[in-house]
């Protein structure tokens, strides 16, 4: 299957040193070959990098890799096929428009049979089962909050009651963020470390790189980063559960959000 990244925090940073890692895992110490992508927040902007080749091979990926951009919202994405072929609209993180913002999407997972019918609003370009996926999400909120976004604990029940159905359809790790909130779904895989003061160095698994965070970095400064499999091999990164959904701000979880009625939508 894929593998996600994500980034979360107070203050705009660079996600050069994980993407070093993360990148490679698409076509070199793993088998992520059909595709990338990588979106950073900007204000209410945002910069979409995507290509179909493998990041490894990808002069986009090297680009990303040596160009410190500076946001508190990213995502990334490496692809694996299991639905769509290999083409630039199967290609994640997708984007698109509500509430006159950026919401951005990708998924690590199947969903073998979903096919919804009757979208509201958005539809897929491409033939991914991920792509539907977040085309119902952003309808099933658009028919709940057609005007405004709302605050974010009504956003996150009505989130979480939309994920719990599409979970039952299969597996469904999952990161979306509009510059301004950010979501992490766990159905098997994801983990995530919070790295504040007091900084120490970390070391890639996947490259021979270490960056000591204790010369980049403020005592104010926080980060989360948020991944498929752990990027570090001398930090204590947190597994998310399965089922559970998190929502982060200010490079750290949210908990204690209201939980959602006992409701589940049909997509058929």
């Amino acid at each position: 299957m894929c593998q996600l990244l994500g980034m979360n925090c107070n203050v705009p940073t660079d996600i050069c040193f994980s993407f070093e890692g993360f990148s490679a895992r698409g076509g070199q110490t793993d088998d992520h070959q059909d595709g990338w992508g990588i979106a950073f927040f900007e204000g209410k902007g945002c910069r979409l990098f995507i290509d179909a080749n493998p990041s490894v091979a990808s002069p986009a990926a090297d680009l990303v890799r040596h160009y410190p951009i500076h946001s508190t919202h990213v995502i990334a994405h490496i692809r694996k096929a299991t639905q769509g072929e290999i083409l630039l609209e199967n290609c994640h993180p997708f984007r698109r428009e509500l509430w006159g913002r950026y919401w951005v999407f990708a998924h690590n997972g199947n969903l073998p049979d979903f096919e919804p019918i009757g979208y509201q609003f958005y539809q897929p370009v491409g033939d991914t089962d991920s792509e539907k996926a977040f085309c119902t999400i952003l309808d099933r909120w658009r028919q709940e909050f057609p005007q405004r976004k709302p605050p974010l604990e009504q956003l996150y029940r009505i989130l979480k009651a939309t994920t719990e159905t599409l979970a039952q359809q299969g597996v469904f790790n999952y990161l979306l963020s509009d510059g301004e909130s950010f979501f992490a779904h766990c159905s098997t895989n994801l983990h995530y470390i919070i790295r504040q003061a007091p900084f120490a160095a970390a070391h890639l698994i996947d490259r021979d790189l270490t960056v000591d965070f204790r010369e980049l970095t403020r005592p104010q400064d926080r980060v989360a980063v948020v991944a498929t499999a752990p990027l570090t091999d001398n930090e204590i990164w947190t597994q998310l559960q399965p089922g559970e959904l998190l929502a982060f701000q200010d490079g750290l979880p949210q908990y204690g959000l209201r939980q959602p009625e006992a409701k589940y939508f049909s997509f058929q």
